[in-house]
């Protein structure tokens, strides 16, 4: 079965509210532990890389990246 060359690669994170964070060509998925996913458009790579790597995933999500990019559910 081919690969979906548009699908993103989503790496599980430590979070009571995130499962896992993906991130490809400006785009941020996020999977949320409530089975619900988003996408967020015009997410530079090192925003991504500070959110994965954020001692609170999701503190760092609700600080800088809901309410500050266009998050469209999926």
């Amino acid at each position: 079965m081919p690969e979906d060359d548009d699908a993103i690669e989503m790496i599980p994170v430590v979070s009571s509210h995130i499962g896992a964070v993906g991130w490809k060509e400006g785009t941020l998925q996020v999977d949320f532990n409530n089975g619900t996913s988003y996408e967020y458009s015009g997410v530079p790579e090192d925003e991504f890389d500070n959110l994965r790597e954020a001692s609170s995933v999701g503190g760092y999500f609700n600080q800088h990246i809901k309410g500050s990019y266009r998050g469209t559910k999926l």
